[in-house]
């Protein structure tokens, strides 16, 4: 039963513990959990363990496999092969959206193409572990085709740059393909660039529900509430999550390199290792922008994305400070905040 849910030798090396079944988590709506095992579908739910876990990466999301007890309760996540996460920004903790994914669509109207907001999710893509592959939709509504495309490729160096439209069944193969050989898709991207549609298109059936524009902004309402998890017909699996409305960066040195890998390689020529290619002498990289052969919107775009992520990092290790302090205080007091606190609630009013 598992086999169309992309099981493969990977997955089958991992092990459970005593008494508990691999199963994969294939939806999630309003904190339900559908699972799938060998014996078949089922509902589940979350131990506590895992429900009250500090890190809300450590509970599972879609796509990732588990192992579950007789009565379907997630009681482990197994190890991930990758993990798309963004970021909660108040709480400067990371949120993961999908796990176990080989091929992260990501997807932007054509007509609507935003290369900075582009540039800032292939980061995130690049940083789930993911192949990242950006997909241009609705290129029936879209007479300059060719040229937004070149424009994609040039903010996107060594990726795959596809335009679809589900109208004309442009590109909708093609896509299919990336799942050949069992591996598992993810889209992502905003309300209303076709997600959902492209979802319907790839299944052969309305699985998805999808909305209209609104004519005031030309923005699409947020049809997809649950996140899950589809097979397909060539083998391969899919996921739909919900539209990123504010794509929330998280920790993602790696994905920094990897989108901007262009940048990264010219800065090794420049004169000082930590050159932000802002203003000192000897930077190639403003040396290719006053050619004319690097964009400079792209460099400040690069420079605004690092300085986003050195701040969260900064963030990060005060908020941990914090946390430390607080910690060892409650060491010295002999008892931890819980305790404490049942404490309080256990000490009558005199």
């Amino acid at each position: 039963m598992l086999e169309p849910y992309g099981w493969n030798p990977r997955v089958a090396a991992l092990t459970v513990g005593a008494e508990l079944r691999i199963a994969r988590v294939i939806r999630i709506d309003r904190g339900v959990y559908t699972v799938v095992t060998h014996q078949g579908l089922a509902t589940g739910s979350l131990s506590g363990e895992l429900k009250h876990a500090r890190d809300p990466t450590a509970r599972p999301t879609i796509g990732d496999w588990v192992g579950v007890d007789a009565d379907t309760v997630v009681r482990e996540v197994l190890t991930r092969a990758s993990v798309f996460l963004r970021g909660d920004g108040e709480k400067l903790q990371a949120q993961a959206v999908a796990a176990n994914v080989d091929v992260v669509f990501v997807v932007q109207a054509i007509d609507e193409l935003n290369v900075r907001r582009l540039e800032r999710e292939l980061v995130l893509a690049h940083q789930s572990g993911a192949q990242p592959v950006v997909v241009l939709s609705k290129a029936d509504q879209c007479s300059t085709v060719d040229e937004l495309v070149r424009v994609a490729v040039s903010c996107a160096p060594g990726l795959d740059v596809l335009a679809t439209s589900t109208v004309t069944s442009v590109g909708v193969t093609r896509l299919a393909r990336y799942g050949d050989g069992g591996k598992t898709l993810a889209f992502i991207g905003a309300s209303g660039v076709g997600k959902s549609t492209l979802v319907n298109a790839l299944l052969g059936s309305e699985v998805q529900l999808t909305g209209e524009v609104r004519e005031y902004d030309g923005r699409g309402r947020h049809t997809t509430s649950a996140r899950s998890l589809f097979p397909l017909a060539s083998g391969g699996v899919l996921i739909d999550t919900p539209g990123l409305r504010s794509v929330g960066m998280w920790r993602s040195d790696e994905g920094i390199a990897a989108a901007f890998r262009d940048i990264e390689e010219l800065g090794e020529s420049c004169k000082f290792s930590d050159c932000s290619h802002d203003h000192e002498p000897d930077c190639a990289v403003l040396a290719e922008v006053e050619l004319g052969k690097l964009d400079p919107e792209r460099v400040a775009n690069y420079r605004l994305l690092t300085a986003e992520l050195d701040q969260l990092d900064d963030e990060a290790e005060a908020r941990q400070r914090v946390v430390k302090q607080q910690q060892r205080l409650a060491t010295a007091q002999g008892r931890t905040p819980t305790a404490r606190r049942a404490t309080r609630r256990a000490t009558p009013r005199e």
